[in-house]
């Protein structure tokens, strides 16, 4: 797993899907049994099991069957109880990452590089292609990740790839294929910032407006500036005046007339 700082809490309740990859089991079973004499701590209990199964493996046993018991010895297993002694006590263990198919997008971003690239390393020897689809994208949620491919002759090369990558803080994997060695290189990424947009106050205290938005300005002026078109005296003088159009009626009598004379 990570190899990051354990944290230090001081409350159960400030257990997050953020900290609890750092909190040590023993930490959380002795939290939760000082705060379980709390008022009101039953109504958080079943959240903070949530959380806690991030994690780790969460089981529930009775404390009084012997039998059951003995499934979760202490040695693998960090015991607490429920408030409700019906619902008897609690185990967890931290969920180990044995291979690759054990990573989640979640866990993924609290394991180091360089246990990764021992997860990649056991997985049959085949390098960065023998890596699945699906694991590559949540490798690559966590982690950048390059390769290169060079004969063994010229891989470690004075200036060449591999060493300005070590330079540049990533870790290395060497897989040997014949005469040839890929190298996959693999950094974690920085965190990504959320930016948080906090809106300015329209109204004080008292329920005064404080100013007018910019955009509600705008739109007041706009308003003032444009005129209506039945208003607009020029909208029609624009268009020439209709043709005098002679009926079809006329036109057919003339020419009789012609005729006739």
């Amino acid at each position: 797993m990570s190899q990051q700082k354990e944290e230090t809490l001081e409350y159960i309740l400030d257990l997050n899907s953020n900290n609890v990859w750092q909190v040590a089991p023993d930490v959380i079973a002795t939290l939760w049994e000082n705060e379980k004499k709390v008022d009101g701590f039953q109504q958080s209990e079943e959240k903070l099991l949530n959380i806690i199964r991030l994690a780790y493996e969460v089981v529930h046993f009775d404390p009084e069957n012997e039998r059951e018991a003995a499934k979760y010895p202490e040695t693998e297993w960090t015991i607490f109880t429920r408030m409700d002694p019906k619902k008897g006590a609690v185990a967890i263990r931290k969920r180990a990452i044995r291979q690759l198919t054990d990573l989640s997008y979640e866990n993924v971003k609290h394991i180091s590089a360089a246990t990764l690239l021992e997860l990649i390393d056991r997985n049959f020897g085949g390098g960065w292609d023998s890596v699945s689809l699906t694991i590559k994208d949540i490798i690559e949620s966590a982690f950048d990740i390059s390769t290169t491919t060079l004969p063994a002759s010229r891989i470690h090369t004075p200036g060449g790839t591999l060493q300005k990558k070590v330079a540049d803080g990533y870790e290395v994997l060497e897989v040997q294929k014949g005469s040839w060695v890929e190298a996959i290189f693999a950094k974690k990424k920085a965190p990504a910032v959320k930016l948080r947009f906090i809106s300015e106050p329209e109204y004080d205290e008292d329920g005064n407006r404080l100013q007018v938005p910019d955009d509600e300005e705008d739109e007041h002026d706009e308003d003032e500036d444009v005129q209506p078109v039945e208003d607009d005296e020029t909208f029609y003088s624009s268009f020439a005046p209709e043709a005098e159009v002679k009926d079809d009626d006329d036109d057919d009598t003339a020419g009789l007339s012609v005729l006739e004379s």
